[in-house]
């Protein structure tokens, strides 16, 4: 057994996928692996929306839209990149945490485990080969578009996770040292 691919996971920059993205038999396999999350309760408390071919130009036109309109002095450049924001990489899977709120199982729990998902999608798209980035932003907490993508109002976006052909190595980042993080209670 190997560690490796967790000590080798990276995000790649979205602006650094590309073309081809996941054939439909590795897209199942990816998002039949990705939902084998913790649950507790067996709520399923979250759904995915996939985002491909021309839906992603579609998306951005409209998140630039319901920018402009929420912030109508937002700057050209912002309104750009809103329209760009979802055409390089080919696939872009929406993470949905969806909540029963006033279960026994606490709302925190429901939302992590859709988090669990898009971590899930990392692992999954690099150990087929690919590149992937778990973004959020501004759009993923906007109910303007999560109205767009057609959630419900106990939904939200836990984030876009774009996933494609690495163009370029992805940049390495420093890590927290275990040292830093890690302690031990002794009671």
């Amino acid at each position: 057994m190997s560690l490796a691919p967790l000590q080798q996971r990276l995000s790649v920059p979205s602006r650094q996928l590309g073309a081809p993205g996941p054939d439909a038999a590795q897209l199942d396999a990816l998002l039949e692996a990705a939902v084998r999350v913790p649950d507790h309760g067996r709520l399923t408390p979250y759904r995915l929306v996939l985002v491909r071919g021309d839906a992603r130009q579609r998306l951005g036109e409209a998140t630039a839209e319901i920018h402009a309109r929420n912030e109508p002095g937002a700057p050209a450049g912002a309104l750009a990149k809103d329209r760009e924001r979802f055409n390089q990489a080919p696939v872009i899977v929406v993470v949905v945490a969806r909540v029963t709120a006033g279960h026994k199982v606490p709302e925190i729990e429901q939302v992590l485990t859709s988090g669990c998902i898009a971590y899930n999608l990392l692992l999954g798209a690099q150990a087929l080969g690919f590149g992937a980035q778990w973004l959020t932003g501004w759009a993923a907490y906007d109910r303007d578009v999560a109205s767009l993508l057609g959630l419900a109002a106990n939904e939200s976006i836990t984030g876009f996770v774009h996933i494609g052909s690495v163009l370029q190595p992805a940049p390495q980042h420093p890590r927290a040292a275990l040292a830093d993080v890690l302690g031990e209670w002794q009671g």
